[in-house]
């Protein structure tokens, strides 16, 4: 089961991600985390899953594409472009792209405890939220705290904890 969920997630994914690919796999990543990751009530909603891309936008079209045809539990993704988030900004993932108005530190800050789905990438530094991109072996990869993902209220499925290179678990 775990291996046809990596295969479902890296779909379309090469073995070497060349950096023209690069983006499209985080893209497809972002529109897929949405199917593992359950939200408290409080933050639940009935409206569209927002993947909101904080600061600097490294995927353009390519995310809204990677939504598009996209929907959990009935409901449609979409995407959302802010220069700065905090606690009220209706975000459920939240990728953290960092700018000068507001460092990819201080967005985590600002959402620390939140139901926010926070997604940071170690080509943009070494803060981390609860998903963190790396490339390893020349894949798109990623690294999860659950740990932060628990102070918000967020439920990770353990299919997607297990295709993680690591987990900080709550134990």
């Amino acid at each position: 089961m775990a291996g046809a969920i990596a295969a479902w997630l890296a779909l379309g994914a090469p073995a070497a991600v060349a950096q023209s690919l690069e983006q499209p796999v985080k893209a497809n990543y972002l529109a897929r985390f949405a199917a593992f990751v359950q939200w408290p009530a409080r933050a639940e909603g009935s409206g569209p899953i927002r993947v909101c891309v904080v600061g600097a936008d490294p995927f353009g079209a390519v995310l809204d594409q990677a939504l598009a045809s996209q929907t959990v539990n009935g409901r449609r993704l979409e995407a959302r472009r802010i220069a700065r988030i905090s606690a009220g900004s209706g975000c459920h993932i939240a990728y953290l792209g960092g700018s000068s108005s507001q460092t990819v530190g201080e967005g985590l800050a600002a959402v620390a405890g939140e139901p926010v789905l926070t997604v940071t990438d170690e080509a943009r530094g070494s803060a981390r939220g609860v998903i963190h991109f790396t490339i390893f072996q020349n894949r798109v990869r990623f690294h999860i705290d659950d740990v932060q993902a628990g102070r918000g209220g967020l439920s990770i499925s353990s299919r997607l904890l297990n295709l993680a290179l690591s987990v900080r678990s709550r134990s």
